[in-house]
């Protein structure tokens, strides 16, 4: 006869079963409590391959990602990625802080794999707007992960930025309409991390002419596959404003 603990735990794992849910369309979105979780295929016409992703839990912020993308390997092919629903419509210059804690490893991963695991922030003039719009003013990386020698938009202008208890080197560029700057870890993957994404709003305020005024409109956490076979999880995930 089952013990008590095993059949609680069996009922949890069926639990998480049933609530997991998978999207594999190009654009794909599913409600995740605070989150919304969108697999954002728009550079699969650049290459070959599919890409499926699963929200887990909404409350704890765990979803995966598993892709297989070939040729062009300078192109991303996607942006799977969870979408705050509630951390944005704030001017940097109220922000006290914006906490935020990602716990993710890839589960298998391909040799030679090119991809990078990022969060994608866009700030803007006025206080709401699509990512990667025409409302976009500056989209702000932070690379936990870059595999294969990948390289941001742009070019490297400072190295050996210590912020949030890690050291970056900060790369600048322009897409379309708005300023690229990224934060690159220059100490490999960063694979649980815990920060206040306001030392990287100040940073970018005192020293990239990045104004106090700007909103932030989106703040996102996912991955860019260029090429390569993965299953990309996040375990927790967590984001805010205050």
């Amino acid at each position: 006869m089952p013990s008590l603990r095993t059949i609680v735990s069996s009922a949890l794992f069926l639990s998480t079963l049933a609530a997991a849910q998978t999207i594999s369309g190009p654009t794909d979105c599913l409600p995740a409590g605070q989150f919304t979780l969108c697999q954002n295929l728009w550079g699969r016409n650049s290459g070959v391959g599919s890409q499926s992703s699963t929200l887990i839990n909404a409350g704890s912020g765990s979803w995966s990602t598993s892709y297989t993308w070939a040729n062009n390997p300078n192109n991303v092919k996607s942006y799977a990625n969870l979408i705050s629903n509630t951390a944005k419509g704030v001017q940097l210059q109220n922000i006290h802080s914006a906490p935020t804690t990602w716990n993710w490893n890839y589960q298998s991963q391909s040799a030679g794999i090119r991809a990078d695991v990022a969060y994608d922030i866009w700030l803007g003039t006025a206080s709401s707007g699509n990512p990667a719009s025409s409302a976009s003013s500056y989209e702000i990386m932070i690379w936990l992960s870059g595999l294969g020698g990948i390289q941001p938009v742009g070019s490297q202008i400072v190295s050996g930025i210590n912020i949030a208890g890690h050291t970056w080197n900060l790369w600048r560029g322009p897409n379309s309409n708005w300023q690229v700057l990224s934060f690159v870890s220059a100490s490999g993957d960063i694979k649980n991390f815990s920060a206040d994404l306001n030392q990287f709003f100040q940073y970018l305020s005192a020293n990239q002419g990045v104004a106090r005024t700007q909103y932030v409109q989106a703040i996102q956490a996912g991955t860019e596959p260029f090429t390569g076979t993965a299953n990309l999880v996040t375990s927790s995930y967590s984001v805010s404003i205050q």
